[in-house]
């Protein structure tokens, strides 16, 4: 993909870089000679990942919260980046109900901030936002949203993430159309891998238990979702944001999922990571919040393989290998060197797919 070339010496803006998907791509761009600034919430609740891998002394590491333009505009005119990648976001569902009004400021408002920290800024050639799969309106279908489906959302968080695909739309039309500044959206899957601690997310809270001798808790056990490793969306973002800056196309919507052979029910995930663990139990969580889940989603990668030449390299045990070994190393060695590592497997898997 000729990514580490192109990377080299280029300066590069992550929102969200201490979040689980945030801290795996900052750490990836400090392996390619990127110029990265973050920026991050002062105190964020997943960050654990991000603290270990020392990260902060590698990268001009900026706090503040951007649904506050003023600060998040102040990082971007001083680190005059080339490239932007818009990660930071509410990302938990759950906590979507329990707390609707800052899920939308932090996804809705902040996404337009980017979106104006941006016009603002023409050093700014490149910019990839990520949202989610369940940006789509889900109709519990057998089979993947394409990019061209309509967005929707039964929950507050569903919504917020169709609310950022119109922006940015929107955004792109209206202001960088003829310009030089090429914004895509992104929307990937399920993603697992080392290094997530976030609450109310499965394989976090597998491996929670797991290492405490806990039975696991399961939540909609027959719930149906499209599963990924981490590096895989990222490594689509990679590619998206360098194929724009150098061709100025691609501006677009895009889906980096899974294989068909990836999508898979919540229970058979647990017994994947059980078995790999190689003990432990689970059983499905009593009561329920009454809360909406949807049943059954997946993603139309179609677009991605056919115009970018994108595909995932990493079928379902392989990625669940690379998570299970990331949290069975953890604590007996060095968490950079196990995820510097983790990216170079990765990347000679990729070379040779």
């Amino acid at each position: 993909m000729g990514l580490k070339r192109f990377f080299k010496g280029k300066k590069v803006l992550l929102t969200g870089h201490t979040g689980f998907k945030g801290a795996w791509l900052s750490l990836w761009l400090d392996m390619m000679g990127a110029k990265v600034t973050g920026f991050s919430l002062k105190d964020y609740v997943n960050d654990e990942f991000y603290e270990s891998l020392g990260l902060s002394e590698r990268m001009n590491d900026l706090r503040g919260d951007i649904r506050d333009y003023g600060s998040l505009n102040d990082a971007i005119s001083s680190a005059e980046p080339e490239l932007v990648f818009h990660m930071a976001a509410q990302s938990i569902v759950k906590k979507s109900y329990s707390d609707p009004l800052y899920t939308i400021e932090s996804n809705v408002l902040g996404t337009a901030n980017v979106l104006e920290s941006i016009r603002s800024n023409d050093c700014v050639k490149s910019s990839v936002i990520v949202t989610s799969d369940k940006c789509y309106h889900n109709n519990e279908w057998v089979w993947g949203y394409r990019e061209n489906d309509p967005m929707g959302g039964f929950d507050t968080y569903s919504a917020s993430k169709g609310c950022k695909e119109l922006l940015v739309e929107s955004y792109r039309k209206s202001f960088f159309e003829g310009r030089g500044t090429h914004v895509a959206s992104a929307r990937a899957g399920n993603v697992i891998g080392g290094g997530d601690w976030a609450p109310d997310r499965l394989i976090p809270d597998c491996m929670r238990a797991l290492l405490n001798n806990e039975t696991i808790k399961v939540r909609n056990p027959h719930s149906t979702r499209p599963w990924q490793h981490v590096l895989e969306p990222l490594s689509g973002y990679l590619m998206l944001a360098k194929m724009m800056f150098e061709s100025g196309e691609y501006a677009e919507s895009w889906n980096f999922g899974p294989d068909l052979e990836s999508i898979k029910p919540v229970w058979e995930v647990v017994d994947m990571v059980l078995d790999r663990w190689g003990s432990g139990e689970w059983t499905e969580a009593g009561g329920g919040s009454g809360e909406h889940e949807a049943k059954s989603l997946s993603l139309d990668i179609s677009k991605a393989w056919f115009k970018l030449g994108w595909r995932p390299c990493l079928d379902m045990p392989a990625a669940m290998d690379l998570t299970v070994e990331w949290y069975r190393r953890y604590g007996e060695e060095d968490v950079y060197q196990l995820s510097t590592g983790q990216i170079r497997e990765y990347l000679k898997i990729r070379e040779n797919s």
